[in-house]
């Protein structure tokens, strides 16, 4: 768990300062004259960046040992950490972001497939919850750390604060890391890579132009991702080097956790942007008001997980899946259906209920998926959670932002046309809940309960 923690933190990090700069945007937007739809790009590009990443762990698991990864990322952090501090242009900005997404990018894989090698399939959920406890405490910290420090002093202190850790954690890893299964010299799969790269980059600028109603580029960016898709799948059948084995949807324990994982994951993202904002936009609040609203349920969000795990590993997934998306369908339901009337105090109760339920349902579906495949393809399905993960997560950022701004009736006010937007945001998550539920019956009933 020493090894454990050390990754983590690496990954804590990361995480920490991707949700401190939510709330920052309007302060962004003031220091670098950009609009709301290209400073967004902070987040989506960060998470679609680190998805690209993980999309090579299963490769980079075989190939390379867990201290060579581990100094990867770590020195990742630093060069992003001092771009983004110096950064006088929102390109510099936005580069330092994309460096710094590598450093997520390995350590989360890499901390899953260190567990995987070494816990029991038993208790697979209690310390993946252990595990998951220091990563996501970092979205409970980041808004608050975030609006606090942009209030008090810059936004640029986000990063001089977080560079002395991250130096300190590459030396303690360099010493602590070890090994423990043995390494190949596969062939890396630089077509598929380049494919999948493409489609996912074309799917978000294709969402990100929609606001511009440029609808002939919206279209030709999707085209372009429908197109790299296809020639990805066609090379998948014939392709001899390695990227990750796409085996794994052929068994409903991995096809049936991953589809509500994304949606999960789409959502949390997506919520997070959008509240922040939210306060400051319908109820005048500041900053660190618009940080400090999902301080509570981000912390049931981490400090739960172990409790989480141990009910999956006692119990079973049917508990933690079905309770969890119900309690998550709840608070945004009551987002949806009072929204303004809630005021600051009534929001954060409603995430708070939405955060408990799905951290629950999120990190046990990932646990449920591995605990019931075989040894072979769990580096494989890890390393399409942690991309799936981080794909839709800027996905999620893009469509809720888009909904977000997107109502414009004339002699409505600034704060009535975002809460009207926020609504049409806040239905698609109901929607969403409901589609979760269909999928986690869908794998009770055809999965053996691991």
């Amino acid at each position: 768990m020493l090894v454990v923690a050390i990754v983590a933190l690496m990954s804590f990090l990361g995480v920490l300062t991707e949700t401190s700069l939510n709330t920052t945007f309007p302060a962004l937007m003031q220091n670098f004259h950009v609009s709301l739809a290209t400073v967004q790009w902070v987040t989506s590009g960060y998470l679609l960046m680190a998805a690209l990443v993980m999309l090579t762990s299963a490769y980079t698991k075989r190939r390379f040992t867990n201290r060579q990864l581990f100094i990867a990322a770590a020195v990742l952090f630093c060069i992003g950490d001092l771009l983004c501090a110096s950064a006088q242009v929102f390109a510099q900005l936005l580069l330092g972001r994309l460096i710094q997404a590598g450093c997520v990018g390995i350590c989360t894989p890499l901390m899953v497939n260190i567990i995987l090698d070494v816990v029991p399939r038993a208790k697979l959920g209690l310390y993946l919850g252990i595990a998951n406890v220091i990563v996501l405490i970092a979205p409970a910290l980041g808004p608050t750390f975030g609006g606090a420090v942009t209030a008090f002093a810059s936004w640029r202190m986000i990063f001089w604060l977080t560079l002395p850790l991250a130096l300190l954690l590459l030396v303690l890893g360099s010493g602590q890391i070890h090994q423990y299964t043995q390494q190949s010299r596969l062939a890396f799969d630089w077509g598929r890579f380049f494919l999948l790269a493409v489609a996912l980059i074309t799917l978000n600028l294709g969402l990100t132009t929609i606001s511009s109603g440029r609808w002939l580029i919206v279209g030709l960016w999707l085209l372009v991702c429908a197109v790299s898709m296809t020639l990805f799948l066609r090379l998948s059948r014939t392709s001899t080097r390695f990227l990750f084995s796409l085996t794994v949807f052929k068994h409903p324990a991995f096809l049936f956790s991953f589809l509500p994982y994304l949606s999960l994951q789409f959502s949390n993202v997506g919520i997070n942007f959008l509240l922040p904002n939210y306060v400051q936009d319908v109820f005048g609040a500041s900053a660190f008001i618009g940080g400090l609203i999902l301080l509570p349920g981000s912390v049931f969000n981490g400090l739960g997980q172990p409790v989480y795990g141990w009910m999956l590993d006692h119990f079973g997934g049917r508990l933690p899946l079905l309770l969890g998306d119900g309690l998550f369908t709840l608070g945004v339901l009551t987002m949806a259906i009072f929204g303004p009337a809630l005021g600051v105090g009534g929001i954060t109760g409603a995430y708070l209920i939405f955060a408990i339920g799905r951290s629950m349902a999120f990190s046990n579906s990932v646990a449920f998926g591995l605990k019931a495949l075989a040894k072979d393809l769990q580096p494989d399905a890890n390393a399409l959670y942690n991309m799936g993960q981080q794909a839709v997560g800027g996905i999620g950022t893009t469509v809720l932002s888009l909904l977000m701004t997107g109502s414009h009736h004339l002699g409505w006010s600034h704060a009535q046309n975002i809460a009207a937007g926020s609504a049409w945001a806040f239905w698609l998550l109901v929607a969403l809940g409901g589609v979760i539920f269909t999928l986690y019956w869908t794998l009770l009933r055809r999965t053996t309960q691991p």
